[in-house]
């Protein structure tokens, strides 16, 4: 277990991530859905990560209603505000947002104040829980002004009084998040397919400042969409269809993979590792059966060769650190388990 920056808020290495439960693309089963976070917990997974936004909260009731029985103080829960979900009866579904729910309700951006409180008062009611630990600004890309003056200054003052333990931002961008570290004293940034074997603009300024505030990093989004984990000519990236060189450069760090005797969603888990920021990945699973894969993945030893090689040939950076250079690791140690610096 590590801990969010100063907060003291523990986090496995591996943590779940729920959008998948709001029927993220394609319907999920309240049973499947179930038979998920039962097997995540099974596999050691004690860090859960949702929000409103995932399936206009029908992410957050699943979610709550596996976690409920559970010891509260045994496992770590993080939603987050930005999105205030209003009754819809206009009809339709909310596949335009991503999800396979009937539209219910809407989407309102909000990152004021008495909008956060609001928010994180209404997700504590479909979680059906008494706290979350963490809460997240979430996407705040073009309400930044509101997010810094208004939102940011709610959530320290939620950290204060004790109602939540660890405050922060997601997103799938970088620039802000660098900005968020410099200029608050948030506890973790979210980051969303910025660090991963395929893109590693995080590295250029967050990691690096994180790393100086004491502000710890969860890296979300370590497949790219899908193309680290399958990589293919159609396989989304970014959440949309891949570059033709982005997939062949997936395709030659696939072959090494397996030359080495591994896989590349094993080194795609690992990797974010290397950097010392790095508290913790999130994975998105919508079945027992991807959340056994992914366990399995994280567990599987990546060799030293295949990082140095992954190096010499170009594929990954010289200036990019990689689990090989972590001092006093294990080869066949698993990703995270290492004492961070």
């Amino acid at each position: 277990m590590r801990t969010l920056g100063r907060s003291g808020v523990p986090v496995t290495a591996l943590g779940f991530g729920a959008a998948a439960l709001g029927n993220l693309y394609t319907p999920v089963g309240d049973d499947d859905a179930r038979a998920a976070v039962d097997a995540a917990w099974d596999a050691g997974v004690r860090t859960y990560d949702t929000a409103p936004h995932y399936g206009i909260g029908l992410s957050e009731r699943r979610l709550g209603a596996a976690l409920r029985d559970r010891p509260r103080s045994s496992y770590t829960l993080s939603t987050k505000v930005g999105r205030l979900l209003t009754p819809y009866d206009g009809g339709g579904d909310d596949l335009g947002h991503g999800f396979a729910v009937p539209a219910t309700h809407r989407r309102v951006w909000d990152f004021s104040a008495d909008g956060v409180r609001r928010s994180l008062e209404e997700s504590l009611g479909r979680l059906g829980l008494d706290r979350v630990d963490t809460v997240y600004l979430h996407d705040p890309d073009d309400h930044a002004g509101q997010a810094f003056a208004e939102g940011y200054p709610a959530l320290e003052r939620l950290r204060a009084e004790g109602v939540v333990g660890a405050i922060g931002a997601g997103m799938n961008q970088a620039a802000m998040l660098t900005r968020f570290v410099r200029d608050t004293d948030l506890d973790v940034v979210l980051c969303a397919g910025r660090y991963s074997l395929l893109d590693q603009r995080a590295l250029t300024a967050l990691l690096p400042a994180a790393a100086e505030r004491g502000v710890s990093v969860v890296v979300g989004g370590v497949f790219n969409s899908g193309l680290l984990a399958d990589p293919k000519p159609d396989a989304p990236f970014d959440y949309a269809q891949a570059p033709p060189d982005t997939v062949e450069r997936a395709l030659r760090l696939k072959a090494l993979a397996e030359r080495h005797g591994t896989t590349l969603r094993a080194a795609a888990l690992a990797f974010p590792f290397a950097h010392p920021a790095v508290a913790g990945v999130l994975v998105g699973t919508r079945s027992a059966a991807e959340v056994a894969d992914a366990a399995a993945q994280f567990g599987t030893p990546v060799p030293d060769a295949f990082w140095q090689e992954a190096r010499h040939t170009g594929l990954i950076g010289a200036d990019v650190p990689t689990p090989d250079q972590i001092p006093g690791r294990s080869p066949d140690q698993p990703p995270g388990q290492e004492a961070p610096a």
